[in-house]
């Protein structure tokens, strides 16, 4: 069986993101979304959310490229003068690994995410990391942790096979990724099972980040494989204001215009791929 999950990451990161999820689960494909709870427009998304019972909502795990929940000062190693957490990956990575007091900041934030998601009265449906930066070591304890006194239901697993890539994203960078990566997702797929958390079988939209456009689903659906897959995106009615700041390459309202596509709905169709959530019954016995 061809399971799918459908989601929109980002939510509650402006007006425009929060806009293009009620279109996109309104009118289209959608069937989640990944909530940054600290973003400008979280509290907006909430409300949305509340009032369309069928959107599933995980957390956004946010240790990079936004705010902390909690004040900056209790948490100056992982943010700069502005109060924002300290650019890239590699750098703020890095120092989380190493610094004992980083990475003590760095699970008060996590625990302090989950609690702030918790407050909101949303059944949480999965769990997954801006930049998939939940994958990191230190902080895919904090979730496990977390996840011993919370309920987790699911974490996304960022793994999409290598023969998904097209001639366009078959890029050195994005095979070096794909390389580096494979060691941390096979530990966090491995620990996750261990804990008993659900975990997707496979990710589409990895190598599209900021462009799964019609072509790229209308490409991509007929390699689905059996079991479950998650398929994440990136949709907005526009790129303005912080998308404009942070993702000015991202085709954002392509993406929610492919959420949307009657061609993209008789393609999953016609895959026989049955749309879902992770907190769906069907999922949860699988």
């Amino acid at each position: 069986m061809k399971q799918v999950i459908v989601t929109a990451d980002d939510f509650g990161l402006s007006p425009e993101v929060n806009e293009a999820v009620r279109l996109a689960h309104e009118g289209g494909v959608l069937t989640c979304a990944s909530l940054m709870v600290a973003a400008p427009a979280a509290g907006e998304a909430v409300v949305l959310a509340r009032s369309r019972p069928g959107l599933k909502v995980g957390l956004h795990l946010t240790l990079v490229d936004g705010r902390p929940v909690l004040p900056a000062n209790e948490v100056p190693d992982l943010v700069d003068a502005s109060g924002r957490f300290r650019p890239g990956l590699v750098g703020p990575g890095a120092r989380i690994f190493m610094s004992p007091r980083a990475r003590r900041q760095a699970i008060a934030e996590c625990r302090a995410q989950v609690e702030a998601f918790t407050k909101t009265g949303l059944e949480l449906d999965h769990l997954n990391g801006h930049n998939h930066f939940h994958i990191h070591p230190t902080i895919l304890d904090a979730v496990l942790q977390i996840a011993a006194r919370t309920r987790i239901p699911a974490v996304r697993v960022p793994h999409q096979p290598l023969a998904t890539l097209s001639r366009q994203t078959r890029t050195p960078s994005a095979v070096l990724m794909a390389a580096v990566m494979a060691p941390w997702i096979a530990r966090t797929r491995c620990r996750l099972r261990r804990a008993g958390i659900a975990v997707n079988d496979c990710l589409f939209g990895l190598f599209e980040t900021g462009a799964m456009v019609e072509s790229a689903w209308l490409r991509l659906i007929p390699l689905l494989p059996d079991g479950l897959t998650e398929i994440y995106c990136h949709p907005a009615t526009s790129t303005v204001g912080v998308l404009r700041e942070s993702m000015p390459e991202y085709r954002h309202a392509e993406e929610l215009a492919a959420l949307r596509s009657p061609r993209v709905r008789a393609a999953l169709a016609k895959a026989g791929a049955r749309l879902t959530s992770f907190s769906s019954d069907v999922v949860a016995a699988a």
